[in-house]
């Protein structure tokens, strides 16, 4: 209500007296500061309660249980939606406990390639691209690691590098956790490649590879009396 409306209405046909309606005037605007500031205050009230909210955080003590943990440990025996690893091969690298020399599931180029993309990012800090154990922070001080190529590591079964892997070993320390057991599986077979690589004959190649290996050989073999000649 306006202060001239409210003036006129004090006293109907009469005008109001200054005084009364500045005092009115104050009124109403009291009045209407404290309605703003109740509402302002129930809306704040609102978003502290839903900002701050009555929780506890992970690993955030408390007196509400008797062991003073506020997490509950899960049920015995749970197991997490597709955590249930009944495949002894798959994730442990064994069968009936014996580790084994062979592979999960048919490896195919596609997870040669991936073998290999996992490799280069996580295992050439320490092992190199090759495989001689000589990586970066070997050449700045961290122990070095025997080369896959040393007869040991070649004879070892596939199950070996996976079970290497998932536990650890020496100085190396597990990576289950940022690598997933099929891409540890994948790493295993790309090493064997790396060994193989280092190691093979022109036995190992095709034959109808061999022909061709064996054409550019003789050809870099003329060319270079060829140069001595001259």
């Amino acid at each position: 209500m306006g202060c001239s409306k409210l003036r006129t209405e004090l006293v109907p046909g009469i005008p109001a007296a200054r005084g009364n309606a500045r005092s009115a005037c104050s009124l109403v605007r009291v009045v209407t500061v404290a309605c703003m500031g109740a509402v302002a205050m129930l809306l704040l009230g609102c978003r502290m309660d839903m900002h701050i909210q009555p929780k506890y955080l992970p690993y955030e003590p408390t007196d509400f249980f008797g062991d003073g943990r506020s997490e509950r440990q899960p049920v015995p025996g749970t197991v997490a939606r597709g955590q249930l690893r009944l495949d002894e091969l798959m994730f442990s690298g064994r069968e009936n406990g014996v580790v084994v020399d062979k592979f999960p599931f048919p490896i195919t180029q596609a997870d040669l390639n991936r073998g290999r993309e996992r490799y280069n990012i996580y295992c050439t800090p320490c092992h190199d691209y090759s495989g001689t154990g000589r990586g970066m922070i070997v050449q700045r001080g961290f122990p070095q690691p025997p080369s896959y190529h040393i007869q040991r590591l070649r004879d070892a079964p596939a199950g070996h590098f996976f079970e290497v892997m998932t536990n650890g070993f020496g100085a190396m320390y597990s990576y289950a956790a940022r690598v997933e057991p099929a891409d540890r599986w994948r790493i295993a077979a790309y090493i064997r490649v790396l060994q193989l690589s280092r190691n093979a004959t022109i036995q190992d190649v095709p034959e109808a590879d061999r022909q061709k290996l064996t054409q550019q050989s003789a050809g870099q073999a003329s060319g270079q009396s060829m140069g001595q000649s001259q």
